[in-house]
């Protein structure tokens, strides 16, 4: 399935990305050797506690600021570098790191950003692969009213988002007390190496 947006952006969804058989024993293996934790962000000047559980993974030069936090990487684990390279076909890119973000229960939530930080580059494109409980995913746009989507993203799928959906729209996660069991988000993407974002600083 794919969307194509207002402002050159485009979204696709491959419901059954991860076969069936797989789903559980991968969401287990997940959840036993990504090094999740509790991270601080800062909003307004403030820190607080972020909703959901993250670990940052990548090469060792994938180092990646935002919302105040400066994330250097920890090394990629074999399972990850392996589905890295599973997206990476399909995506039709190069990755070099992983968001993971661990929501535990319908009270975790990511808020509605873009990723535009400068070391993604123009028009980032973004794989989100999601295991476990389904989860609602918004997308809307910053000035349009009315214009976005909103699916419902299932165990073992992949989204992907390209061309100039991070300037036009944001995205995020919102809360749904009533889902109790946890879900895993892996977020692939490219940053550029550290050497190169001090150069051009």
């Amino acid at each position: 399935m794919h969307w194509e947006l207002p402002d050159d952006g485009r979204v696709e969804l491959w419901p059954d990305f991860v076969p069936e058989p797989e789903r559980e024993g991968l969401f287990g293996a997940l959840s036993a050797s990504i090094p999740f934790e509790a991270k601080q962000i800062r909003i307004f000047g403030r820190s607080v506690d972020q909703p959901r559980l993250t670990a940052w993974i990548g090469d060792a030069n994938a180092v990646y600021t935002y919302s105040g936090v400066r994330n250097v990487p920890s090394p990629w684990l074999p399972l990850l570098a392996a589905m890295r390279d599973r997206v990476a076909e399909l995506a039709g890119v190069r990755f070099n790191s992983v968001l993971c973000n661990l929501y535990r229960t319908g009270a975790d939530s990511m808020g509605m950003h873009a990723d535009r930080e400068p070391e993604l580059g123009d028009n980032p494109i973004i794989a989100s692969l999601s295991l476990g409980a389904v989860r609602r995913f918004q997308l809307r746009h910053r000035k349009l009213r009315g214009v976005g989507l909103d699916l419902d993203l299932p165990d073992g799928s992949l989204l992907v988002m390209r061309g100039a959906v991070q300037h036009h729209y944001r995205h995020g996660v919102p809360k749904q007390p009533k889902i109790v069991e946890p879900r895993i988000n892996l977020t692939f993407r490219y940053v550029a190496p550290a050497s190169s974002q001090s150069s051009s600083s």
